[in-house]
């Protein structure tokens, strides 16, 4: 493809990029200033944007050294003017991650302030350790939260709980995040990657073509619905995937059924088709 992107020929000096078959990974690697967000970091993020654009997949991002992102850049966003402000430096690289084909996925560690939580709202699944706070300082800065955070955040956790956080400043703990649903779910900080991972893994079971056109229809307007839920069904009804994924289950429902006829249980029918017991009803709520 012309003008593709090939993430593993790109020099970043910002991230830390890992490119794998169905995903990619993202640290955010400025420890020396707890991976403050700067205007590098926004074009190295505007970069690993145009190949999965390309090539969807799903984007895991993380920090380094025990922290998400403290924030954006304070040293540059001192200097920063009007002009500046219009231009939606920060809120441009957000709204394009969450634009995404496929799912992101935020790991949070440590602080999530500022431009980090906004990124982290921007984000389709967060994920944190116990040491996590997250909240939006900017009105103490003299300035607001204007990279997402005044319309996410009230989308995500309710308008009580938004103003408590952009009006006063509360920045909220793990747990209160939990609580909120802002996260989903509390690992050790050993496990985060690996809990990041295993949701990944059960994004990726899934169709990748109902997968990307479910997100889409999830974050259309109210006013597009239902017509736009009946052309985004249409279009996978007319998929190969459809009919193979709904075949083999079928298949599955059958061979149970053979093997208890038989005198066998159905355990035993679906381990000798490969299948463990209950993957019908698993497949159904994934």
């Amino acid at each position: 493809m012309a003008g593709s992107v090939d993430l593993a020929a790109e020099k970043f000096h910002t991230l830390l990029v890992e490119e794998r078959t169905d995903r990619v990974v993202v640290l955010l690697d400025r420890p020396e200033v707890r991976n403050a967000i700067d205007q590098q970091m926004v074009d190295e993020l505007h970069v690993v944007c145009a190949a999965l654009e390309q090539e969807p997949k799903v984007l895991i991002i993380a920090g380094v050294d025990g922290v998400f992102a403290s924030g954006a850049d304070i040293a540059q966003l001192r200097e920063r003017r009007r002009d500046d402000a219009l231009q939606g430096i920060n809120s441009t690289i957000f709204v394009r991650i969450a634009k995404l084909p496929m799912p992101v996925i935020a790991a949070l560690d440590g602080y999530c302030l500022g431009g980090g939580a906004e990124l982290a709202y921007a984000a389709d699944f967060r994920i944190g350790t116990s040491s996590v706070r997250i909240g939006n300082p900017e009105t103490g800065l003299g300035i607001l939260a204007a990279a997402g955070a005044s319309w996410r955040l009230k989308e995500l956790v309710g308008e009580p709980v938004a103003k408590q956080v952009l009006l006063a400043g509360k920045v909220l703990t793990a747990e209160e995040a939990l609580a909120v649903n802002l996260i989903t779910e509390i690992h050790d900080a050993p496990e985060l990657m690996d809990a990041a991972h295993g949701l990944a893994d059960r994004i990726t079971r899934q169709d990748p073509l109902a997968v990307r056109i479910t997100k889409s229809v999830f974050h259309a307007p109210a006013e597009a619905h239902p017509v736009i839920d009946q052309l985004a069904q249409g279009i996978l009804f007319e998929s190969e995937a459809k009919f193979d994924r709904m075949q083999q289950f079928l298949d599955r429902k059958n061979d149970k059924k053979t093997g208890t006829k038989d005198g066998g249980s159905a355990a035993t029918a679906a381990t000798t088709t490969g299948t463990p017991e209950g993957t019908e009803s698993r497949e159904q709520n994934r």
